[in-house]
Order: C-alpha cells, then structure tokens, then sequence
C-alpha cells in the first residue's frame, strides 16, 4: 500500500464547466500555447462523476489546465477501471507529454503503468493513491490524507456526540465507498483507529455497506440499514452525497436526521453544508476537491524534469452544524 507520506496535496482552484461522455470517450481539448512556446500535452483520466466533489474536482483540472495553457485530453472513466486503463493507453499511443489520473480502485495498475514508463511518459496520480511493486511506474501524487480524514471524523464524532449529550452505547452504520477505492479503504482504517484506541466498549459499527459515493446508492443502503438495525444512532458516511442521500430514507422512516441519527460525514460540498445549516447533518471533514492548480505545476515541473516535491499536506477543515451557515457563503464547491 502507498505510504501515504509519499503524496502531494493541494489546496486552491476554480470552477469551470465540464463535459462528460460514455465509456470513457475523450475530450480532445486544444493545442494552446504561452509565449509562443509549445504547450504541454496532458492526458487526464477522470474516475467519473458519481459525487459532487467529483464535478468540482474535474472543473477544477478542466479550469486550471486552460489557464495554464495546456492541451488537455480529458477523459471519464465512469467508475470502470477498463476505461481508465483504456484511456491511458490511448494517451500513450497519442504520445502525450505527460498521464494523470484518478484511478478507481487501488490495484490492477502495474501493466498500462509499465507500459506509460516504457513510452517514457511521467505519470501523476491525483486524488487517489495505487497499490504497485514498483513505486517508480509513477512520480508522484497530488491529493489528500484519507486515512487522517477518517481519524478526524472519529474524534469530531466525539464531540458531536459529547454536544448532543448522548452517553450511552452508540450503535454506528457506517455507509462506505467504492469497494477497493483508497479513500473507501483509508477512512475505514482511519475511523476505526480512533474507535479501538479510545471507544472499545461504548462504539460498534452494527453495519457497513458500500453506497458507492453516490446519493442514490446512500439512500437505497440506508434503507435497508434502518429495515434490519433500527436502533442505529449514529451514521459515518465516507461522503457527502451518500449522506444527503441517506437523510432521505431516515426522514422517510419517520425519524430526524441529526437527532434521532447523528451524522458525520467527509468531503465537505456545497450541499453538505446546505443540510448542515439545516441541522441534518452534524459534523463535517473536508477533503479539498480543487486540486487543478497544483497538479499543473506539478505536470510542469515533471515535464521539465525539475525535481517534485514527495509530500505537502493541504489545510482542510472540521466543520459542525453551528460552523455552517457562517461558512456557506464562500463554499466554492
């Protein structure tokens, strides 16, 4: 597994609009230049667009790459690795300058990566860390701390839990990611850190099951948590969109989201903050989506062969219900 040390983060960007298509099809994007100089090809593979933080993710690259002046090839993978990993050996073939990519899961990578490396093409991870025998097969990667993010939702879950004045045993569904997606893998790892270092006797996860990062996968699992463990009172999503998501089936059950059920959940969206301020969701960890600035420097860097930094840890916040209507107005995303 990546040491999570070895990663770059990042922190600032713009929105812009964005395309997505079928089965991994490509947005061929344009050859602009700065200064007359020839511009940088860059081949990006998006895992898709299944979480709000997703679609601010890909505005970001999209915007930043333009204002770069790269030649951006865009793809979307829709959620299947055979079309990121279809995706990256066409950019190969088109002998771009440089691959970035958000893989889907953690393994499966080691072949097209060889194959990037034996076309001498860099590649940059963005977002999500792989599992590979040779760490050489990428440079680098620019995202975030999952297993951190998980660690943080454990200990602000004890201050939510501390301000609703709940003492007893809480019984915990927690609604997980992608099967075999690092940040589904990390958060886990990292919120059960906290659970057995300081919560042995009064935590217990009844329940865990994948949603998918998607809100209809959140609210068709919470439905069927709330059917065979309706005694549930606390809910750790590992995004935001499966919480909304989820909130519908607990209002549907005739209980009240951030009371009946406290939830804590991870990514920290626009709307996430909306059902915060609402008193719907409790506590938030962000996980910064605007990554697009500084993957383009790093690209530069990289193509330049100038050396890249192995780690900076971008600032992300923890937010509670009475943290958000204050900080609504500036969410970006």
């Amino acid at each position: 597994m990546l040491n999570r040390r070895n990663f770059l983060t990042a922190a600032i960007g713009v929105a812009a609009a964005g395309t997505l298509a079928a089965c991994a099809k490509e947005d061929k994007g344009s050859s602009t230049s700065a200064g007359g100089s020839k511009a940088i090809t860059l081949g990006f593979s998006q895992v898709g667009s299944e979480s709000g933080w997703r679609s601010a993710n890909t505005d970001s690259v999209k915007s930043a790459a333009k204002e770069a002046g790269y030649n951006l090839k865009f793809s979307d993978a829709q959620q299947k690795q055979e079309n990121q990993i279809s995706a990256i050996r066409s950019y190969i073939a088109q002998k771009v300058d440089v691959i970035a990519f958000s893989p889907v899961v953690v393994t499966g990578w080691d072949a097209v990566l060889k194959e990037a490396k034996t076309a001498k093409i860099p590649v940059v991870l963005t977002d999500r860390s792989v599992e590979t025998s040779d760490e050489s097969l990428y440079v680098t990667l620019v995202g975030s701390d999952f297993t951190d993010e998980g660690r943080r939702a454990g200990k602000i879950l004890e201050k939510v839990l501390a301000k609703a004045g709940v003492k007893g045993p809480v019984k915990i569904a927690q609604l997980e990611g992608t099967t075999g997606a690092a940040p589904a893998i990390e958060r886990a790892k990292g919120f059960k850190e906290v659970m057995d270092a300081d919560h042995k006797d009064d935590w217990k996860i009844v329940v865990s099951q994948t949603g998918d990062f998607t809100r209809a996968g959140g609210k068709q699992v919470m439905a069927a948590f709330l059917t065979s463990n309706p005694d549930i009172n606390v809910l750790f999503a590992h995004n935001d969109d499966m919480a909304i998501g989820a909130i519908q089936s607990i209002e549907a059950a005739g209980k009240k989201p951030g009371k009946d059920i406290l939830i804590v959940s991870i990514d920290g969206v626009k709307d996430g903050f909306v059902a915060m301020s609402e008193g719907k969701i409790n506590a938030i960890v962000e996980c910064n989506p605007l990554l697009g600035p500084q993957l383009m420097d790093v690209v530069k860097k990289v193509k330049n062969g100038e050396s890249v930094e192995r780690w900076i840890k971008t600032k992300e916040g923890d937010f509670m219900q009475d943290q958000a209507k204050a900080a609504l107005p500036s969410r970006q995303y």
